[in-house]
């Protein structure tokens, strides 16, 4: 049996410029806090490596700091400054910040206070874009970077997150971009490294990687391989609605990512389909968050107005460059057959 993965959202392949720039750095040998030669030289792959990632984000002039991941990155940005948001940010946002704003039924939020306020690019369960206000406090790009065309210097807010798997590189390492002048308190605190905003020894290998794939993905951006994937999508997309029983389709008619579908299957429970699914072949994703071993309804959904049955009846299938007609077809074939056996058992 061919896997096909089906989950570019979780986590996107590793792109192979990431995996030759990783290597590469493997032979860098000094630490680049060092002045020496070899600290010297360390300290030109990191340097470069930030420049890179500045270039493909849009941010030339802020600064990039880089993390382990937009987790960190996250409560770099928002502890301690009293922010709001809604409760479609993701969890390493939402852990920082008051849910007071409302979502409407389309997944859009409506914003009063931008200065205040931490609001998404791009949601990762429903693909739904957000426009976002000048002055923005906090922006997280993940999900949009190296999807959709933007650059941060356009967006007028102050600080943005970021994270090289998200895009085709390595796990372990993003970056908090902040506007300069912007004030950050170091949260670890040590040898001062990262302008003073984040210490402990630089992970220059990750570093490469996420710089080979943050220009790698914007090339491919560039060249129209998602405006193809969104077609793609698409096509998946009038698929599964056509299986009947009521589908929804979630953030159909708003501006969404081009690669991300969630769909609402009445009788059929989420983490029901993702095993049946992956035993069928395909790596997909529930709409519903675990944690702690423990399955709750999305509170994005939830927030958008659906009830905890129907939030915990979505899947995510988000696709990316090189997945096929071909191959969402099959998809649609297995998750159709698969669906009609569950609400013939139920019946």
């Amino acid at each position: 049996m061919t896997r096909l993965y089906l989950d570019w959202n979780a986590t996107a392949p590793l792109r192979p410029e990431a995996k030759e720039a990783m290597a590469a750095a493997m032979d860098v040998v000094g630490n680049p806090s060092s002045v020496h030669a070899e600290g010297r030289a360390a300290k030109a792959l990191m340097e470069k490596a930030r420049a890179q990632v500045a270039g493909a984000l849009g941010a030339e002039g802020a600064d990039i700091v880089f993390t382990s991941g937009a987790t960190e990155a996250a409560a770099l940005a928002c502890a301690g400054r009293g922010l709001v948001c809604a409760d479609v940010e993701h969890d390493a946002v939402a852990a920082w910040c008051a849910p007071a704003l409302a979502v409407d039924r389309q997944g859009r939020v409506a914003v009063s206070d931008p200065a205040r306020t931490a609001l998404q690019l791009a949601n990762s369960e429903t693909g739904i874009l957000q426009d976002l206000p000048q002055g923005l406090a906090v922006s997280d790009l993940t999900q949009a970077f190296g999807k959709v065309p933007f650059a941060f210097n356009w967006l007028g807010c102050e600080m943005g997150l970021v994270s090289a798997h998200k895009l085709g590189g390595p796990k372990g390492i993003g970056a908090l971009v902040v506007r300069r002048g912007v004030d950050v308190p170091a949260q670890l605190k040590g040898g001062g490294q990262e302008m003073g905003r984040r210490a402990g020894t630089e992970n220059l290998i990750g570093m490469a990687g996420f710089a080979a794939a943050a220009e790698a993905a914007q090339r491919d951006l560039a060249a129209g391989l998602w405006d193809e994937v969104a077609e793609i999508r698409n096509i998946l997309e009038t698929e599964l609605s056509a299986a009947g029983n009521g589908t929804i389709s979630v953030g159909n008619g708003s501006l969404r990512l081009p690669n991300t579908l969630c769909l609402i299957a009445p009788g059929w429970k989420g983490e029901t389909q993702v095993m049946a699914m992956d035993l069928a072949g395909f790596a997909i994703s529930a709409g519903s968050a675990c944690s702690s071993g423990k399955v709750r309804a999305s509170r994005v959904l939830t927030a958008m107005g659906y009830d905890d049955g129907q939030a915990g009846q979505a899947i995510r299938v988000s696709i990316g460059p090189g997945v096929t007609k071909e191959d969402v077809g099959r998809f649609a074939k297995a998750w159709t057959a698969a669906y009609s056996r569950a609400l013939a058992r139920a019946a």
